[in-house]
């Protein structure tokens, strides 16, 4: 008589085809840890949008670190990301800075095709590039302004995910895929930009839900929530001086730097967060 274990291995089976050579992939992998080093000789390419400043460039030096090879994204700033490539080159990876609107789907079409010729395979995909529009009451907020926050933070984070998802099917092999959401998604974030919010909200959701129907391939798919950080997001929303007003909420009574972020991403990029996959990991200094 088969035991239970055995039922619900040939259930599951029957169910999905796959889940025999997956359940043996999985086993194969707990009894035999990955213990190559950090930076192994195996080629890895990321692809960052929004990678010239902040965050973003913050983990394009963490991943490098890590042995990625990095695509720097970035719509009008060339020289900033000329600098970030410049420094993951010094870290001894390959890098090259890729413009592109990450809210628009040819531009999208465009940067992984250059990553893809210039670097490699792309085999991680981080959607960091995101907008607010100008800080203020609902009420006042435009159209326009929420129109294209949805297009840069949702829809532009979608076609990414869908090139991305493209290429590690196309060279047969999972890959790992992080968006970069927002703590404003749990607190609405009223009085400011809760439209930003809305948009974030709506990214965890698609996280979840594209990490439950990838699983089987083998690719991950994870939302890192920063909160308040100290970037120029804050300038470009016309509050500039916005981290010393919100500081005092935060229970570490201090905001997040770029680089604490990164290396959140990091770790999710990484083969330690091998079993991570379909969650929003909040790095918010407590909130």
């Amino acid at each position: 008589m088969a035991s239970g274990h055995e039922k619900n291995q040939n259930a599951a089976s029957t169910k999905n085809p796959n889940a025999a050579a997956i359940q043996q992939q999985n086993t194969a992998a707990i009894n035999k840890p990955d213990l190559k080093p950090r930076d192994g000789a195996q080629r890895k390419t990321v692809l960052i949008t929004g990678a010239s400043r902040g965050i973003g460039a913050a983990t394009a030096l963490a991943a490098a670190r890590d042995g990625f090879n990095v695509a720097v994204n970035y719509v009008r700033d060339a020289a900033a990301a000329q600098r970030v490539v410049g420094q993951v080159q010094a870290l001894g990876r390959r890098a090259v800075a890729v413009q592109g609107d990450a809210g628009n789907h040819d531009d999208i079409k465009r940067m992984f095709s250059e990553a893809e010729a210039q670097l490699g395979p792309v085999t991680a995909l981080v959607n960091n590039a995101g907008i607010t529009g100008p800080i203020g009451p609902f009420s006042r907020t435009s159209d326009d302004t929420i129109a294209r926050v949805f297009q840069v933070n949702v829809l532009g984070a979608m076609a990414c995910c869908r090139e991305a998802l493209a290429c590690f099917e196309r060279h047969g092999q999972p890959g790992v895929i992080v968006n970069v959401s927002s703590v404003a998604a749990r607190t609405g974030s009223p009085g400011e930009y809760i439209h930003y919010a809305a948009s974030k909200a709506a990214l965890d959701a698609f996280t979840l839900g594209l990490a439950r129907e990838v699983a089987v391939t083998g690719t991950r798919v994870c939302a890192v929530a920063p909160g308040t950080t100290h970037t120029d997001i804050h300038a470009t929303a016309g509050e500039p001086d916005r981290p010393a007003r919100v500081a005092p909420r935060i229970p570490m009574g201090r905001l997040a730097h770029p680089e604490e972020i990164a290396e959140t991403i990091a770790f999710v990029l990484s083969p330690a967060a091998s079993y991570i996959t379909g969650t929003v990991i909040s790095c918010t200094g407590g909130l």
